[in-house]
């Protein structure tokens, strides 16, 4: 590859935006090239490390479009329910405290559903999550929190199913392709500088899209923006996501945009590796804290563990476990619920302490205050108002009365051996600051002016998101805004599109 080399739309990434983005321009005929920073083996960003996507359906009959396989035994077995495009909005709105952008919004939440069949005519595969979106109540699974489907083989498999698609219609592709900046001049971008095998190499194109990521992987940039003590905690995904496309974006006058001090953080395995690393990782979730009590390291609660819905709180929690002493804290849970604890409980790489009394267990943590555990355990077990039966599947209203930290829903006593606890810390998935972009994903800059030849999709884009996030919407933007920006970078290209 030589400075001759020139593209229609360079995309700048190598995860769901970017395929999206590169599988969408090249319908409109242009000439695409994907420049993936990553080595082949850790392609795809943080999408190789997703499992669920939220979209909007309308009942059984959109899921067994999207899942052909699915037999007659498992529809009558399963309560779809459906999610209308009205719920959706209203999880984004609650969960952003009615910050998000509402246009971005609306482009995401309407195009969710179509969106869905194009990745399944590009070869991505769905099923319906019964293994941790479900319970099974009364012999049928009744699905919670809005997300009703998986990827089939997981973010790996929709990005091995994405990559296949691209190579099928001739899309160019180099891998260990870490772009260092735009080619801007004449008021447009028209290429990328981009270091391949340690040589800078410039390659030229008409139009270029961003979607390599938020910053969540720098350390530096995370003290900067989020805060003290951020340059802490564990990157779940990839470390390539270094905020590399933001910078080079901002060089160039691009706007900044959304909750640039906000991020999607989790209660994450303790002692996880410093990275995500994809044979392991899948064993470092520890999502099922709405059934436990969760303490810090003076014995204390300090969130309500069952204020909502998972799917609407574990993407903030992890900042509250990382403003604890010592940034970690641990999920206790009794007999009663542990046949409820998700996989992940089960697997290698799980920091698990195990007890048959509470004194037993307040011995074993040995980095926690015991008295003041044991005097939590009892307050707790008495604040517990047992009227309402236990549901996993909906908010039970099951609460405490009299606390300080109520917990609102799924409240049992922690009173039946054998007790397990689980040590967690914060972990950083992405990060909600970004650019700042027009209805067809061409990128803005602080003139509030479209950038003549520049797009952006994926975590990219500033304005979504805004102290918390509704599970499984990342990759319903990503895909969403990458068929757009491609679209439009496309149509740029061609000289259909906006100059200006």
């Amino acid at each position: 590859m030589n400075d001759s080399n020139e593209y229609d739309v360079i995309v700048v990434g190598g995860g769901n935006a970017a395929l999206c983005a590169a599988l969408s321009a090249r319908e409109q005929g242009a000439k695409v090239l994907i420049l993936e920073r990553a080595p082949e083996p850790e392609r795809g960003g943080n999408s190789s490390y997703t499992e669920m996507i939220r979209f909007v359906y309308n009942g059984v009959d959109d899921i067994r479009a999207l899942c052909p396989d699915l037999t007659e035994a498992e529809v009558a077995m399963s309560d779809f329910g459906s999610y209308t495009e009205e719920q959706f909005f209203d999880d984004m709105a609650r969960t952003t405290q009615y910050r998000t952008d509402p246009d971005l919004c609306e482009i995401m939440v309407k195009n969710s559903n179509a969106t869905m069949h194009w990745l399944r005519k590009n070869g991505v595969r769905f099923l319906p999550y019964f293994g941790k979106q479900a319970y099974k109540i009364n012999g049928i699974f009744r699905f919670f929190g809005g997300v009703i489907l998986e990827l089939w083989g997981g973010g790996e498999g929709l990005i091995a199913a994405l990559y296949k698609k691209a190579a099928e219609t001739d899309v160019d592709l180099r891998y260990g392709a870490w772009v260092r900046d735009l080619i801007y001049t004449d008021s447009r971008v028209c290429g990328v500088v981009v270091d391949l095998n340690g040589q800078l190499t410039t390659i030229r194109a008409k139009a270029v899209v961003l979607a390599c990521g938020g910053f969540e992987a720098n350390p530096e940039w995370r003290a900067r923006y989020l805060g003290r003590g951020w340059d802490l905690v564990k990157v779940r995904g990839t470390k390539y996501n270094t905020g590399d496309g933001l910078e080079m974006a901002m060089r160039i006058g691009a706007s900044p945009y959304g909750h640039w001090s906000g991020c999607h953080a989790v209660s994450w395995e303790r002692y996880a590796s410093e990275f995500g690393d994809l044979p392991t990782t899948p064993s470092f979730w520890r999502h099922s804290y709405p059934f436990s009590i969760m303490i810090n390291a003076q014995g204390k609660r300090f969130l309500d563990e069952g204020a909502d819905l998972r799917n609407y709180t574990y993407a903030k929690y992890g900042q509250m476990v990382l403003e604890q002493p010592g940034h970690y804290a641990y999920q206790i849970f009794d007999a009663k619920v542990l046949p409820l604890l998700r996989e992940e409980y089960k697997k290698k790489h799980v920091t698990k302490v195990q007890a048959h009394s509470l004194e037993e267990l307040a011995d074993k943590l040995d980095d926690v205050d015991r008295d003041q555990l044991l005097g939590t355990i009892r307050e707790y077990n008495a604040a517990v108002k047992t009227t309402n039966p236990f549901r996993p599947d909906i908010k039970d209203g099951r609460c405490t009365t009299g606390l300080a930290i109520p917990k609102s829903n799924w409240a049992n006593t922690v009173d039946t051996p054998p007790f397990e606890a689980y040590a967690v810390t914060c972990a950083i998935t992405f990060t909600y600051g970004g650019l700042r972009i027009t209805k067809e994903a061409q990128v803005l800059n602080t003139n509030l002016e479209a950038i003549s030849g520049l797009f952006a999709a994926g975590e990219m884009v500033g304005g979504l998101f805004y102290f918390n996030y509704p599970g499984g919407t990342g990759l319903t933007s990503g895909a969403v805004f990458g068929q757009i920006a491609g679209k439009s970078a496309a149509r740029f290209a061609s000289g259909h599109g906006k100059t200006d």
